[in-house]
């Protein structure tokens, strides 16, 4: 379950940033995920509640928002929406699309006490 490295990962982060902010609390983080990364939503909450016990975002509000894969295409430079990397192009059936949003994955914001 990558997922759990991922949250460590975040922990990191936000540890991170409280101290370089001699800060003594993180009272509120944004994270980005895009649709289409790799990150499984159910196993990452899972992940969350263990993960983030007894550190700097224990008890902190996690928002999370979900990016919406889009793409462009290589043939005919359509922008359009995607559920899976492996779309076509909606316009001329193009498979050779460069993936512009959706894989996202990182802290966005983060709100602390001091």
């Amino acid at each position: 379950m990558h997922e759990l490295s991922i949250v460590m990962s975040i922990v990191d982060i936000a540890r991170e940033y409280a101290e370089r902010e001699q800060a003594t609390t993180v009272d509120e983080i944004e994270i980005d995920i895009g649709c289409l990364s790799t990150v499984e939503m159910q196993a990452f909450d899972a992940a969350w509640k263990q993960g983030v016990r007894n550190t700097v975002l224990d008890g902190a509000l996690k928002t999370i928002n979900r990016i919406q894969g889009e793409a462009c295409c290589s043939r005919c430079d359509e922008i359009f929406p995607i559920d899976n990397a492996y779309d076509a192009c909606p316009a001329c059936g193009e498979h050779f699309i460069v993936i512009t949003k959706g894989k996202e994955l990182r802290v966005r914001s983060l709100a602390v006490s001091y």
